[in-house]
């Protein structure tokens, strides 16, 4: 073998070594006696609607220890309030996180909630680096107070000396852990006798949901509001196995959204609303009954189905019938635009990406991911949480990390994780519990229909279905890249709030 290569070789396994290294429990453990980490505390003020508003940051590590005393983990945390506040029941807070599992919250932090914000074009795509961070005058800070939480491994938190990362890498364990680090910073800060909401995005909807059952049976904090933004609750909407038809369903309509955005289906369906409203009776029973007949299916049945399926989604008929009626949402990024040599965005499937070559059936990367956000909020939030927040940590700040993998789900063996149940048991439980859910119409990662799917089989009891808002959004995942949905969603969730606390 060259040297060259032998070279390269070695220097990835050590590189491998290093990050197993740093995931390892240490032999040494922390002691009882170990000091409270220092916070950077720093006063800045943003316009937002007219109106000055002067904030203090609070930038660093909360540590969370044993009843013992004995420390757990350094969970980093940002958390701004408004200055001149002197009765918190008159200023809500709202405790905010992204999802994965493995995201910090750095996503909705510089890209929607917080006063500052990554400059994008209007219609989300990535400008020239090194980017520009600027003020966000769509802040929610005129609204409520903001914590933001980097859960274990990402951002800057992680495990205390000696504690293995796996009591922090599972929907038990997470839910435990954000959740009692809330009822800690409740404490600490004061803000009990505050109206407090989360706002949670992707999986960070999932922990949202669990948490409005934990925070309530554990310690006895009750919510006003859920912000559940790009939403799963329910995973057998969005595994796409053998024997699970659920996705193939849910998916149609983002797909057929996608078709309609990239110019791939008739020009007959000029409005995108008015097309998905057909797509979406279509897959609610033509096509549901058909996937269910499964082998029993006629042939003038299956070539109707195929048909209309490649009428919604600009896939041919050939390619359809090949799939078994049932298009995998890999799949679907790759062919929609082969011809083109170009694919489609997972988190945001307006966006198009170049691959190596377009023989293949999956993309070679998520061009709305790694082709539009991942440089810029990454240049974000490291050069702003140091040179504007005053905060000087070295470790690197974790924005999007498999570090926490493998993610335990022994809570659900042998079945899928849904807690939509946990969400509605919290809202009888908590009638004054409020909903509101972001659903990006080409989001082919939490699809808006695989949301409705979950919210129409919650069950609720009828005088309580109002509790729960849909909106939607002609943008992605991170609907909030796109301008216009941005100021969209910052009047709807500033609408929300002041219908919640009524």
């Amino acid at each position: 073998m060259p040297m060259r290569k032998i070279y390269f070789l070695l220097l990835n396994l050590f590189i491998i070594w290093q990050l197993e290294a740093q995931d390892k429990p240490k032999t040494a453990v922390a002691d009882k006696n170990t000091p409270e980490p220092s916070l950077s505390v720093t006063s800045h003020s943003i316009r937002v609607k007219g109106q000055v508003i002067n904030y203090k940051a609070t930038t660093g590590y909360m540590l969370m220890r044993e009843e013992d005393g004995k420390p757990k983990a350094n969970i980093f945390f940002i958390y701004y309030a408004k200055e001149g506040v002197t009765d918190p029941r008159t200023r809500p807070i709202t405790f905010s996180f992204n999802g994965g599992p493995g995201s910090s919250s750095v996503w909705l932090h510089m890209g929607a909630l917080g006063p500052k914000r990554i400059l994008m074009t209007d219609e989300g795509e990535m400008t020239k680096p090194p980017y520009e961070v600027v003020d966000n005058e769509y802040t929610w800070l005129d609204e409520t107070d903001l914590v933001f939480i980097d859960p274990v491994i990402t951002g800057y938190s992680r495990p205390a000396e000696g504690v293995d990362k796996k009591e922090f890498h599972g929907y038990v364990e997470d839910i435990t852990s954000v959740g009692d680090f809330i009822r800690l910073f409740t404490t600490r800060f004061q803000r009990w006798n505050s109206p407090k909401f989360l706002a949670g995005e992707s999986y960070g909807t999932t922990r949202a949901a669990g948490l409005s059952g934990y925070l309530q049976d554990r310690h006895g904090l009750y919510l006003n509001g859920l912000v559940l933004i790009s939403s799963i609750l329910n995973f057998q909407t969005a595994r796409f196995e053998k024997g699970n038809d659920l996705p193939f369903i849910l998916f149609l309509p983002t797909y057929a959204a996608t078709a309609w955005y990239h110019k791939k289906v008739s020009p007959e369906y000029k409005d995108l609303k008015a097309f998905l409203a057909e797509v979406e009776q279509f897959a609610m029973g033509e096509y549901t009954l058909a996937l269910m007949k499964g082998e029993k299916l006629t042939e003038a049945e299956e070539t109707n189905i195929t048909n209309k399926l490649a009428k919604y989604t600009g896939l041919s008929p050939e390619y359809i019938k090949q799939t078994n009626l049932r298009i995998e949402i890999q799949r679907f990024c790759k062919e929609l635009k082969r011809k083109d040599s170009e694919t489609v965005g997972r988190l945001d499937s307006r966006i198009k990406g170049k691959d190596y070559d377009y023989a293949g059936e999956r993309n070679e990367y998520d061009p709305s991911l790694a082709g539009a956000i991942s440089g810029p909020y990454t240049m974000a939030i490291n050069d702003y949480v140091r040179r504007v927040l005053k905060y000087e940590n070295d470790l690197p700040y974790e924005i999007l990390t498999s570090r926490v993998q493998p993610w335990n789900y022994n809570n659900v063996q042998n079945q899928y994780l849904n807690v939509a149940e946990t969400m509605r048991s919290a809202i009888s439980k908590n009638p004054y519990l409020k909903v509101l859910v972001c659903n990006g119409y080409y989001d082919l990662a939490t699809p808006y229909f695989a949301t409705d799917y979950t919210m129409n089989h919650l069950f609720l009891d009828k005088s309580l279905r109002n509790n729960i808002k849909m909106t939607y959004y002609e943008a992605g995942h991170m609907m909030y890249i796109h301008k216009p949905s941005l100021i969209k969603m910052k009047d709807d969730v500033s609408s929300f709030m002041k219908e919640a606390l009524k």
